[in-house]
């Protein structure tokens, strides 16, 4: 399976989707909303969407039956990098190669569009609500919550920044990398498979594959990012061997979560693969 052709694939139904749902660049207030979109479009592969939809499809699903849930994935995703590069947080000032939010439009609006995208997120989601029913909705929505929130998105990113000046031991690294990047990832396949009507068993599955893919995909990041400031990085307490070992000893724990599913979960093992060893 050629796993970029897949994302290739994929990622287009999202942007598609995004565009139409989202206010226009020049509604009022058009600055708000042209901040909104500004790191939205052109955005990345759209990995957690694309996981979303490959979640579906491994359950026995068509992919576009989670759209909006995958949708709401990117938006979640997309208001945690604009205030991830918020000066009282990272304080970055370029990100995909143009500047930030915060450079462009300034710091009050930038945290502004955050707000808007995570409140926008949560009402992509509710679309879903005909098709999937109400109690799959509620659900799905929980596990979104539940990954944005304290014990997820955010109580990771706060721990992030608790160990900008130093290098923690390798567990308080692997959990800030389980919340701050794998809870979203869990979620993403997690909520994909309940839209799609993924039994307990299933989902208990997913969510240890969607953490231990999330911490790999982290350590991956820190491998190419690894000149950066800041101590929370796995490579830089390890060393790149010894990082690069946890991560495929993480990516065989996830994909052994899956190993026995039907050959239509192969593109979320691909994408597992992909995200941790990229080109390697």
């Amino acid at each position: 399976m050629d796993v970029r052709a897949y994302l290739a694939e994929r990622s287009p139904l999202v942007d598609r989707w995004l565009d139409d749902f989202l206010p226009a660049a020049d509604e009022p207030p058009a600055q708000l909303h042209a901040a909104v979109r500004h790191l939205l479009f052109p955005g990345g592969k759209r990995f957690r969407p694309v996981l979303a939809m490959a979640a579906a499809e491994a359950v026995g699903e068509s992919p576009q039956a989670s759209l909006p849930a995958a949708a709401a994935l990117e938006l979640i995703h997309t208001y945690s990098l604009i205030h991830d590069d918020l000066p009282c947080m990272d304080d970055d000032d370029e990100r995909r190669w143009a500047p930030t939010v915060h450079v462009k439009y300034g710091e009050a609006v930038a945290v502004l569009a955050g707000d808007a995208l995570l409140a926008k997120a949560f009402e992509a989601a509710a679309a879903v609500l005909p098709d999937a029913g109400a109690e799959r909705t509620v659900l799905a929505m929980r596990d979104l919550a539940v990954a944005a929130g304290s014990r997820g998105l955010v109580g990771g990113q706060v721990d992030d920044l608790a160990y900008e000046h130093d290098t923690p031991d390798a567990a308080c690294i692997e959990s800030v990398h389980e919340r701050k990047t794998g809870a979203l990832i869990a979620a993403s396949v997690m909520v994909g498979a309940r839209l799609a009507g993924a039994s307990q068993e299933q989902l208990e599955q997913l969510h240890c594959f969607g953490r231990d893919v999330g911490v790999a995909f982290q350590i991956a990041d820190d491998g190419f990012d690894e000149d950066e400031d800041g101590g929370c990085s796995l490579v830089r307490a390890l060393g790149r061997e010894a990082a690069e070992a946890r991560a495929e000893a993480l990516l065989g724990a996830a994909l052994s979560q899956i190993a026995e599913w039907p050959e239509r979960a192969e593109p979320l093992r691909e994408l597992a693969r992909f995200a941790v060893r990229r080109d390697r």
